[in-house]
């Protein structure tokens, strides 16, 4: 993200300029966050005017999953119509039928979408009618997808009984979800919970489990329309449903636009990288009740040494590893969750991945930009790491695991649309074990903790993939797939 569209994101956070301004630097919507727009016949045409024909040239948003209402956070949860030659009278049509209108200007509108008009996954024609002469406009399609959209990050719970998936949502200033799935122990098949639970924000980005299996997070970054936030939820243990508990705020710059969350082995503490604001960024830190609530109380935020995408906690729970640029390294105090710079350790370009295996021997690090995987030992007493080398992957390497054994390593490619196999010898060196196609620009990567099955997001095609784990050989098949 360039500096400039920083600036910008922080001035339409703190309601300096509209996403109008922001919109040229990559922004969502042209709505202001603090700015409504004008009320309804700010823009009347005289009564003796002409109506012309109107046209649409965008929705916001342009997709919703079935059964969730069309939720646009900036024009009271309505959707946004965009166009041209909208007077103070024009009505939205959804598949030929009025629905209730808002009046912003000639060139935007909103209206009212009930859940019954997308209960079912399919399209949906919008069109906008303007009294005589005019007539109705161009048809915009509206998708209703049957499920999560964009699913970026997938957890297991360390029971192994349950999945959850972080998916960003259709953009265009929608809310998140996360999708939640049952695991049958034997097969390692993903069967849905039901409908995927909201993430309260704006692009969900990644899902963490604690080690209890009582509590799940979900990071937001906010897609530049907010500061983003840190969803929590309550897992009940018999069904694996979600219920929301709170959502913290993040404020920039600091705790802005979270891109990751990890929770410590303990189950005490939560670490989220901040991938938002001026870099270096850094990783804000919270204290867990782990009493019922699961509620997190921050700790502040320690600097990286770039901008944060990744944040993985050491299976010892003493060190932290933080992809930022290079790999930022910490020690953390167990008995109060704070982190503290050890320095930091070149990498590949753009790492955004790191793994370490549960033995805390060895680090990996997925580089997108260098399309490789850096290797590292752990000092056991420091937690420094030492570079033992790289090895290729394939295309946008985006997620790097290791299985439960410490034998066998895997690398989704978002590039290419596959994941890189690797076996691991005795002093950590990875080597290739070849590739297996994955679905569409797959995200992420998540082990079962018997070491038996693999689970692939894939942020294009809207799925997972499952796979199970050859024991001996380390390879992956491709034994079902299952949608967001």
């Amino acid at each position: 993200m360039s500096s400039q569209a920083v600036l910008m994101r922080m001035l339409a956070i703190l309601g300096i300029v509209s996403l109008a301004v922001l919109a040229g630097c990559g922004g969502g919507t042209t709505q202001s966050l603090n700015n409504p727009p004008p009320s309804p016949g700010g823009s009347d045409p005289p009564p003796n005017a002409t109506n012309p024909v109107p046209a649409i040239t965008s929705l916001s948003p342009s997709c919703a999953p079935e059964g969730e209402q069309v939720l646009n956070p900036n024009v009271n949860g309505q959707l946004l119509v965009n166009g041209q030659n909208f007077v103070a009278s024009s009505v939205v049509r959804w598949n030929g039928n009025d629905r209730p209108t808002t009046f912003f200007s000639s060139s935007q509108l909103s209206a009212l979408i009930s859940v019954s008009d997308i209960s079912a996954a399919g399209t949906a024609a919008v069109t906008v009618f303007n009294p005589a002469p005019g007539g109705s406009s161009n048809f915009s399609t509206f998708t209703i997808t049957p499920g999560g959209v964009s699913p970026q990050s997938i957890a297991v719970d360390s029971l192994g009984k349950f999945a959850y998936v972080a998916n960003q949502g259709c953009g265009d200033s929608t809310f998140g979800n996360v999708s939640m799935y049952t695991i049958n122990a034997t097969t390692g098949i993903l069967t849905s919970i039901g409908p995927p639970v909201a993430s309260n924000d704006e692009g969900g980005r990644s899902v963490a489990v604690d080690s209890s299996s009582k509590f799940a997070y979900v990071a937001n970054w906010g897609e530049g329309d907010t500061a983003g936030s840190i969803s929590t939820y309550t897992i009940d243990t018999t069904t694996g449903s979600l219920t929301s508990l709170a959502t913290i705020s993040g404020v920039c710059p600091g705790f802005c636009a979270p891109w990751w969350v990890t929770t410590h082995p303990s189950g005490k503490f939560v670490y989220v990288a901040d991938e938002g604001s001026f870099a270096p960024t850094g990783v804000t830190m919270f204290t867990v009740d782990t009493t019922s609530s699961g509620a997190l109380t921050s700790l502040g935020t320690v600097t990286s040494g770039g901008r944060s995408v990744s944040v993985t906690v050491h299976p010892s729970g003493k060190f932290a590893y933080v992809a930022a640029g290079d790999v930022s390294m910490y020690t953390l105090d167990t008995g109060t969750g704070a982190l503290t710079s050890i320095g930091m350790i070149a990498a590949g370009t753009n790492p955004v991945s790191v793994a370490v295996d549960l033995a805390g021997k060895f680090a990996y690090v997925a580089n997108s930009g260098s399309n490789d995987v850096s290797m590292y030992t752990i000092n056991a007493t420091t937690g420094a790491l030492t570079s033992t080398g790289t090895i290729a992957a394939g295309t946008k390497p985006s997620s790097v695991a290791v299985d439960s054994s410490g034998k066998f390593a895997y690398v989704t490619n978002s590039g290419s649309n596959d994941v890189s196999m690797y076996s691991l010898n005795a002093a950590g060196g990875l080597t290739s074990l070849g590739t297996i196609a994955a679905g569409l620009s797959p995200s992420s990567i998540a082990i079962h903790p018997s070491g038996k099955f693999a689970y692939v997001t894939n942020s294009s095609s809207n799925n997972v993939y499952i796979y199970r784990i050859d024991s001996a050989a380390g390879t992956l098949t491709l034994i079902g797939t299952i949608g967001t």
